[in-house]
């Protein structure tokens, strides 16, 4: 069965990868680490060896089993790109994706450039088939060299997290992106969200005729806060999804 999922914005989530180590202000509270560390030395348990980067092969098939479509969110507790994954390991799980065509893959990393380069090596002159969506994180202004990364990379359908959000990021080039996620920070130590900062790229995303979900304010927990800015929820999806009109205000709540 498909690994079910609190993340609003996917239905699932396969880790043929976990484990991973830090590399911007965004990872510095990492609920994927946070959880993983709880059960270094148990003997037998899957995190075993706590948030060591570790390759999972006999995972690599599952969504090949899944017969029932969804999102899949790819890694949750990993980053795909990271710098010591096997290249041939990432040709496997592109692989998979590629071959189980009936999902739609939501790919993100924090390592862009090399997202980049991999997509550009695989594709050619085309670009990733469309089920594949690859995104950036971004957490802050320094972060938005991630995003132009994207622009350029050959994906079919390119989407961006703003989580955790830390900084009013200032204005934001969206040319050639489908979607946009927004939430705050949650758990030990959190730093918080200000709504301006939410309200701007909302804003923005609007304007751009971009997708736009808001997916959490954060506090002690992910719901903690909610999701409700200025009185609704913002849960947009791409166009290829059929399922809103990018103009639209929000789903029903």
């Amino acid at each position: 069965m498909a690994i079910q999922t609190e993340i609003e914005w996917t239905d699932a989530t396969w880790n043929p990868v976990s484990g991973c180590t830090k590399v911007s202000p965004g990872c510095d509270h990492c609920y994927a680490e946070r959880f993983a560390e709880r059960f270094r030395g148990v003997p037998g348990h899957p995190f075993e060896s706590g948030f060591d980067l570790t390759l999972r092969p006999h995972k690599l098939d599952e969504p090949l089993r899944w017969r029932r479509p969804r999102r899949v969110f790819v890694n949750s507790m990993s980053d795909l790109f990271h710098k010591d994954i096997p290249v041939d390991f990432v040709d496997r799980v592109f692989e998979t994706m590629e071959r189980a065509d009936w999902h739609r893959f939501q790919v993100l990393t924090k390592r862009s450039s090399l997202l980049r380069r991999y997509v550009s090596a695989r594709y050619g002159g085309g670009r990733a088939p469309p089920h594949i969506w690859l995104g950036v994180s971004v957490e802050d202004q320094r972060a938005l060299v991630r995003l132009r990364h994207l622009q350029a990379t050959r994906a079919s359908v390119r989407f961006v997290s703003f989580e955790p959000l830390l900084e009013h990021v200032g204005p934001v080039e969206l040319h050639g992106v489908h979607w946009a996620i927004v939430g705050g920070e949650s758990g030990p130590g959190r730093r918080p969200v200000e709504a301006a900062w939410v309200r701007d790229l909302r804003d923005q995303c609007r304007a751009a005729k971009v997708p736009f979900f808001f997916k959490q304010w954060g506090g002690a927990t992910p719901k903690a806060g909610g999701n409700r800015l200025d009185g609704r929820r913002w849960m947009q999806y791409p166009a290829v999804e059929g399922r809103v009109d990018v103009g639209g205000d929000s789903r029903p709540t």
